[in-house]
């Protein structure tokens, strides 16, 4: 994953959530479709995507696609 492009990718494509660039600051809450299972699910895609261990706390604390993909890019 090298950029916010394939971050929306690995959402659309492994976890089926219809986002594009434009709702990554949306709040959770606000993209259509989306339950907290579908965070944790996306954890794990990134975790095995990037190789690293990604602090999962931390990405609870994520308001928005935004923030978890800055937590992950960070690393």
């Amino acid at each position: 994953m090298t950029s916010i492009d394939d971050f929306i990718a690995i959402i659309r494509d492994e976890i089926g959530i219809p986002v594009a660039v434009d709702d990554v600051g949306r709040h959770f809450d606000q993209l259509p479709g989306w339950d907290s299972v579908y965070l944790l699910q996306l954890l794990t895609v990134l975790e095995r995507e990037t190789g690293h261990r990604i602090s999962l706390p931390d990405v609870l604390d994520c308001p928005d696609l935004k923030s978890v993909y800055a937590l992950v890019t960070a690393s």
